[in-house]
């Protein structure tokens, strides 16, 4: 993308779960790096694993580590994909493994991607759509760390550019920034789909 990826733009970083390694999302670059994390000196050094190189264009934002620290989901503004990465904790290397649409198939106006999350309980991964406005809901295969689409959830709102789910993965919040609200949805702990429980902000 000529506008937006004219040079490096590290939009996010990530401390692996055993605060060895910070992940970094450069949407600019197309690019996951990784750094080994030095707490004691307080210093980032690249690692010698090689980098994840998407596809030009898919503008690589944010991404969250699965419980058992196998598997790393990012969420790619521009491309408007969900990628689904294998994680070796012990040396730090990524590799891609999977890439689904973050988008029903029949949509077709302009869209970015956004936020992404885990559920706590690993099975499930969620992703929002900032013109579609929607949350994109996948469930994760435990064996190989690929995922299922499963269906979209409207945000009640326009440009929902962040969510949080609780600690305990009952429910999620939606900020949607541009209609100024916060909606809650309840989630189903079997299928992970998502319900509005009819509390707004």
């Amino acid at each position: 993308d000529p506008l937006r990826q004219k040079g490096p733009h590290a939009h996010s970083i990530n401390i692996d779960p055993y605060n060895r390694f910070a992940v970094v999302a450069d949407l600019g670059l197309d690019q996951v790096l990784v750094y080994r994390l030095d707490t004691i000196n307080a210093k980032l050094e690249l690692n010698n694993s090689p980098l994840v190189q998407l596809p030009g264009g898919q503008g690589p934002r944010h991404l969250d580590f699965h419980p058992s620290c196998k598997y790393v989901y990012l969420i790619n503004e521009i491309g408007n994909s969900v990628s689904a990465l294998k994680y070796d904790a012990s040396y730090g290397n990524l590799s891609e493994i999977q890439r689904v649409s973050a988008l029903p198939h029949d949509f077709d106006n302009n869209n970015q991607c956004a936020d992404i999350h885990v559920h706590p309980s690993g099975k499930f991964v969620y992703g929002s759509n900032r013109g579609h406005n929607s949350i994109f809901i996948a469930g994760i295969d435990q064996e190989s760390g690929r995922l299922n689409a499963l269906n979209f959830q409207t945000t009640g709102g326009i440009n929902p550019r962040n969510f949080a789910i609780e600690p305990r993965g009952k429910y999620l919040f939606v900020a949607n920034s541009v209609s100024n609200n916060i909606v809650t949805f309840k989630i189903d702990q079997d299928s992970g789909l998502l319900e509005p429980n009819g509390h707004f902000t």
